[in-house]
């Protein structure tokens, strides 16, 4: 045991110091109190630092520690194995628990000021320090007793060894010598050495001859008297430049500071106190004596006017009336705010089609009960799209249809030329569907086929056979009977009915004649009346919706219609030259046959800036009569239609418009309201005017324009309730505006921290709507609770919400389908409170758009009374100063005369 023990200067601290330094250790320390003193008295040097071993403590461990500790002797250690590593977590709660009966309060300073973690205890059979076990308190310490180094004896023999094998390996190898191979280490030199790539900047000052040795003199000059003699250079700020830091790898290294203090606090000594009073009992005649003062007449005569007033402005009305809280009092929407919330009910992705896209639109089935479509777009910047890569070109565009009984995989899939940016499904047949891609081009669909596997999607079973579904015949064929098997199939099944039916587009517009970028919105006109290629309405006899609207930011906004339309007879081998090129591909129907290829615009409207010749980009559009086939009142009606019609087919019988003539219609509005990208909200007339000048048909300007949001607008939405209220959402606020109010809007949010992305009305609330914001936050706001910021708000993703679109599936429930730039689609549930409207709400909400109405007037007519005000006294001034001048001159001439 003695002979693995080596001294050595440790740079751990001795427990006992000498005398001396005790004393001044004493002097410094005073502050800590007397009991602190008395430990160090206490504390007795157990170290062997008089023979040479100041790092080891002989302890005395009795049963209970060695139990404890597991260093029992004869069984955890032994003379052999005399080791022990204890932590010094243990040893410390062990001072703690026992204090000083702990066998290591000897040594409990050494414990506490040890820099290690584990501390080694040895065994000391021999009691060669005078106790059975001692502890060593030095890291060195430690490490050469359990690894003590090697003699000289042993090295000696190492070293020999290893003089044997180098000879051995020098003798059995030679040196050979090999071509040198390159690893990269030239392309390293060259990389790291400093290379001049600019190129240098050379000046050249010149001057005459005769002037060489004369003496130079320098004088002042303003530089704007001299032509091009000074050019300011302004600094700007480079976005090119401008790279935001997102990771950044630092190296921290945190130090715990330690400092002791002490704090004293007042302490005041409690005292029981009480106070015992009695009231003051007037006589009669101290109460008449009292009563005919002159000082109590003076005071009610002071105040008896301020009383009366008083009293009767309590008498007409209640001070502490809260008009805000009464207007919302209603048993049915009343609440707190843990009644307000958005369930989460289904969410939907596709790894195949969605990964790494973003949700562009969202759309709820008009007639199938818990059927949504969606289309996704790549997240690709304006210049890729522009030049688009190999990757670009071979990524799928599609439309999603998805099923509550079956969220893990669409149900039906839409095969699109690009990628779609909005759709809409018919509302005279919810099978037909009109969408906008990001070329510009409007396409249109037509689901009939696939509509009885939408509906019955809870009862699809496994194990179909793959099928080819044939579009004119209504019929189930199998391919080994098809004849013509080169044919491809556009809709087929898998063998498991793991892959969704894939549909066809079946009519697409002419790009020459289609927008230039991208279809940001869409529309179909309503079924009761159409427009001609002079905007102006007429009656629309087929009564189905025949007709659509488009805008995009390339300033305009283009009306199509989906029927026939004549054209000059053509001679017969051009008509079979035609019949060959818009053959339609097997499986796909020829509902807009007629429409291929040749597809164009039946009006364009662009919007054009009335002080230049500048231009809007309009990014949404709002038509007053557009058709709500949502509408709550109707809705059992509208469903009864869109499902007759949908039986019937109309898009099957549509035919060339009749030459007769139809009735215009002038009760039809044909003002509307567009948001364009710049934040600008326009309001305007599609009427084709025709120009005095060249006689040409130009469309009107816009009458009113209003610059209201920083960003482009993303929402323009008229409300379901009321047809002359809209809803505009774009950058960090929003506005409500009304028709015919031309001052501005009657509501403006304040600017908020979050930029909001979209919004949407409630379907049964009329004061109640939904804004999605950047931080995937939604926005709840309630008209009838408060204005100035909103009554609920709730988390629903990590990424920005790019659709809100609400959807009532009976009385009792609704839905609220939530989509962000991740490609999920949230499907939440409505609470009662934001769903379940009052008797008198829409009342209510009508009143106080009335009364926004009225406070906007009222501060117009301020406004104008202030600036006329404000004219008359900058004219009296000017007549004051007039006369003064005329009265100076008259005094200064009269004097002159009489010089």
């Amino acid at each position: 045991m003695s002979g693995n023990l080596r001294s050595s200067k440790t740079t751990s601290k001795s427990p006992k110091t000498s005398p001396k330094k005790q004393k001044g250790d004493k002097a410094k320390r005073s502050s800590k109190g007397k009991r602190k003193q008395l430990d160090k008295k206490d504390e007795v040097d157990l170290s062997m630092e008089g023979i040479g071993h100041p790092e080891i403590f002989p302890l005395v461990f009795t049963t209970k520690t060695q139990e404890i500790f597991n260093c029992r002797v004869d069984e955890d250690v032994t003379e052999e194995n005399c080791f022990k590593l204890i932590k010094k977590e243990d040893i410390i709660q062990d001072l703690k628990t026992r204090a000083a009966i702990s066998d290591f309060h000897p040594v409990k300073r050494v414990i506490l000021e040890y820099p290690g973690e584990e501390l080694l205890v040895v065994f000391d059979a021999n009691f060669q320090y005078g106790q059975n076990f001692y502890l060593v308190a030095s890291e060195e310490a430690k490490e050469n007793f359990l690894k003590p180094p090697d003699t000289a004896e042993e090295k000696e023999e190492k070293s020999e060894e290893e003089k044997e094998r180098t000879l051995e390996v020098h003798a059995c190898k030679r040196s050979v010598h090999k071509p040198w191979v390159s690893l990269g280490s030239e392309k390293e030199v060259e990389e790291e050495s400093v290379k001049g790539y600019a190129t240098k900047i050379k000046y050249m000052f010149s001057r005459a001859r005769g002037k060489f040795g004369a003496p130079i003199g320098f004088t002042d000059r303003n530089a704007s008297h001299v032509k091009d003699s000074y050019v300011e250079c302004t600094s700007y700020q480079d976005k090119t430049f401008s790279i935001k830091l997102l990771e950044r790898d630092v190296g921290i290294q945190m130090v715990p500071k330690v400092k002791e203090a002490s704090t004293q606090t007042k302490w005041t000594y409690p005292k029981n106190a009480a106070t015992q009073y009695s009231s003051r009992q007037l006589s009669y005649e101290e109460l008449e004596e009292s009563l005919s003062s002159e000082k109590l007449k003076e005071f009610v005569t002071s105040v008896h006017l301020r009383m009366e007033v008083a009293l009767q402005q309590n008498e007409i009305m209640n001070a502490f009336f809260d008009d805000w809280k009464a207007l919302a009092e209603d048993e049915s929407s009343s609440g707190d705010k843990s009644d307000v919330y958005l369930q989460a009910y289904q969410s939907f992705t596709d790894p195949d089609y969605l990964k790494d896209r973003s949700i562009s639109c969202v759309r709820w089935h008009p007639i199938i009960h818990g059927i949504i479509a969606e289309s996704a777009t790549q997240r690709y910047s304006d210049e890729e799209r522009i030049n688009p890569s190999d990757k670009l070109l071979l990524q799928d565009s599609v439309i999603i249809f998805w099923s509550f009984s079956d969220p893990t995989r669409p149900q039906l899939i839409l095969e699109c030329p690009h990628d779609i940016y909005c759709f809409q499904f018919s509302p005279s047949d919810p099978n037909i569907i009109a969408g906008g891609c990001f070329n510009g081009q409007l396409v249109l669909w037509d689901i009939s086929k696939n509509e009885e596997r939408l509906q019955n999607a809870k009862s699809i079973t496994v194990g179909v056979k793959k099928s080819v579904v044939n579009m004119d015949g209504a019929s189930v064929a199998n391919p080994s009977e098809n004849n013509d098997t080169s044919e491809p199939s556009y809709m087929e099944d898998d063998e498991n009915d793991t892959e969704s039916p894939l549909v066809r587009y079946c009519a697409c517009s002419s790009i020459e004649c289609s927008h230039k970028t991208v279809i940001t919105d869409i529309h179909w006109l309503p079924d009761h009346f159409e427009v001609n290629r002079m905007g102006i309405t007429f009656e629309n006899r087929a009564e189905i919706c025949v007709q659509l609207v488009t805008c995009s930011p390339d300033c305009l906004i283009l009306f199509w219609d989906i029927r026939v339309t004549k054209t000059p007879s053509k001679p017969l081998f051009e008509k079979a030259k035609e019949k060959k090129i818009f053959d339609m591909p097997p499986g796909v129907p020829d509902t807009f046959k007629h429409l291929a290829l040749s597809w164009k615009p039946l009006l364009k409207i662009n919007l054009c800036k009335s002080d230049t010749r500048m231009e809007y980009s309009p990014i949404k559009i709002c038509l007053l009569e557009q058709h709500h086939h949502y509408k709550i009142l109707d809705k059992a009606q509208s469903m009864n239609k869109q499902k007759a019609l949908a039986k019937e087919k109309p898009y099957a019988k549509m035919s060339v418009p009749s030459k007769k003539p139809l009735k215009a219609l002038e009760s039809i509005s044909n003002n509307f309201f567009v948001g364009t990208k710049d934040g600008e909200i326009i309001y305007s007339d599609w009427k084709i005017k025709i120009d005095s000048n060249s006689g040409k048909p130009v469309s009107k300007k816009p009458s009113h324009k209003y610059f209201i949001h920083d960003e482009a607008v993303n929402t323009v939405q008229i409300s379901p309730f009321f047809k002359d209220i809209v809803l505009s959402v774009g950058g960090w606020n929003f506005a409500i505006w009304k028709e015919g109010v031309t001052d501005g809007p009657i509501l403006e949010s304040s600017c908020m921290t979050q930029r909001y992305t979209t919004g949407h009305w409630s379907l049964t609330r009329p004061g109640v709507f939904f804004i999605g914001r950047d931080d995937g936050n939604i926005e709840i706001w309630d008209l009838l609770k408060k204005t100035h910021e909103p009554a609920h708000f709730q988390n629903i993703s990590e990424s920005t919400i790019t659709c809100i679109s609400p959807w009532i599936a009976s009385s009792k429930q609704q839905f609220l389908a939530v989509s962000d730039d991740s490609g999920v689609l949230h499907v939440l549930e409505i609470c009662p409170i934001l769903s379940q409207s009052s008797s008198n709400e829409q009342a209510n909400v009508l009143d106080y758009f009335e009364r926004e109405v009225k406070y906007l007037k009222n501060y117009e007519k301020y406004q104008e009374f202030q600036a006329k005000e404000r004219t008359e006294k900058e004219q009296t001034q000017m007549e004051k100063t007039s006369v003064a001048t005329k009265q100076k001159t008259k005094i200064d001439g009269g004097a002159r005369k009489c010089r």
